[in-house]
């Protein structure tokens, strides 16, 4: 990836994070240099790179931005979506505008996967129409809600099988609820989405009706190596963060070797062949943790400030317990928490 572009997103990194805005100008610039097509096919204007070249990409950007490379996250798992589908009309209505940056997408599939599965009743539902299907609900947790001309979503109908579409967020009865502020990754514009009685034609129908849709297709949701991928490039920020600090006072030296070690041992797994993805998860997690409160104790009270690399380092470390995180990994975390490891 082009040093410019990732010096660029993390001088202003932190600007994003304190103004909670939107980053018009950081996704300009990955459309500019030629990484919005990681997942679209050639014929749609694509650049498509394998997955171990796309994790390598994700642990940089989150080096230098994390709020960026998060909203990437959610756009790429559209994009795949949309071009693994076997709807042709959807990949050449949507793919083109996606992979030129003309448009943005982003995915609300968080209730099929790991938010609200204990509710009894559907969080969203879907009834077949003539047209296609009638929505019903609220999608919780959808990136850059407001700005995003498709939701890749999913509703469930009443005989439990599961629908994905490609939702058009212009149809009636959409309406995008006010984003709230995060701990951390407020400029993701991360917000519900309500659907009252919409209507989605067939025509942007991606999966479906089948039982557990999102085993189908490739998304990079949960059980990804992404989630840990990005974990892992904060926590090299905070490396490098202690490794200048070690520059200039050798009783730190000691504590860069010991996370000198623990991040090659994350970056082995994450480059081996077939890695576990939950065992990735739960080295790279406790990881971020660590090193973050390490970098926050070696600054002091400097680092306690607002706008400090070290305290956006600690916020940003608190998303990987919540992000797509499964009932496996939350467990290995309160293991080390309480320390019964």
């Amino acid at each position: 990836m082009h040093e410019e572009l990732l010096k660029s997103l993390a001088e202003r990194a932190g600007a994003v994070d304190q103004s909670g805005e939107w980053p018009t100008a950081q996704l300009s610039e990955l459309a500019e240099a030629g990484e919005l097509g990681w997942f679209i096919p050639e014929e749609f204007g694509g650049n498509p790179i394998s997955g171990e070249e796309s994790l390598a990409r994700y642990r940089e950007l989150a080096t230098a931005c994390l709020t960026t490379s998060f909203i990437l996250t959610q756009r790429n798992g559209a994009c795949q979506r949309i071009a693994n589908s076997e709807n042709d009309w959807i990949k050449s209505e949507s793919l083109a505008d996606l992979a030129s940056g003309r448009t943005f997408a982003t995915v609300g599939i968080s209730h099929l996967t790991t938010s609200r599965q204990h509710m009894a009743r559907p969080v969203v539902a879907a009834e077949p129409t003539a047209e296609g299907f009638k929505l019903s609900g609220t999608v919780p947790w959808v990136t850059g809600a407001a700005y995003a001309k498709y939701v890749v979503t999913g509703a469930v109908l009443p005989n439990r099988e599961q629908i994905l579409v490609a939702l058009p967020m212009n149809a009636p009865g959409v309406s995008v609820l006010p984003h709230t502020r995060l701990l951390s990754l407020t400029a993701s514009y991360t917000a519900p989405v309500q659907l009252e009685d919409v209507v989605v034609e067939n025509r942007y129908l991606l999966a479906g009706p089948v039982e557990n849709v999102m085993s189908k297709g490739k998304g990079g949701g949960t059980g990804s190596l992404v989630t840990s991928g990005l974990a892992a490039g904060v926590a090299y920020r905070c490396l490098q963060l202690i490794e200048r600090e070690a520059e200039r006072r050798e009783d730190l030296i000691p504590t860069r070797n010991a996370f000198h070690a623990d991040y090659a041992e994350v970056d082995e797994l994450l480059r081996s062949e077939n890695p576990s993805a939950e065992l990735a998860r739960e080295r790279a997690n406790s990881l971020v943790l660590r090193i973050s409160q390490a970098a926050l104790a070696i600054t002091k009270g400097a680092g306690f400030v607002t706008g400090h690399e070290a305290e956006r380092a600690i916020r940003e470390a608190m998303f990987f317990l919540v992000w797509s995180c499964p009932q496996p990994v939350v467990a290995a975390a309160l293991d080390e928490l309480v320390c019964r490891q």
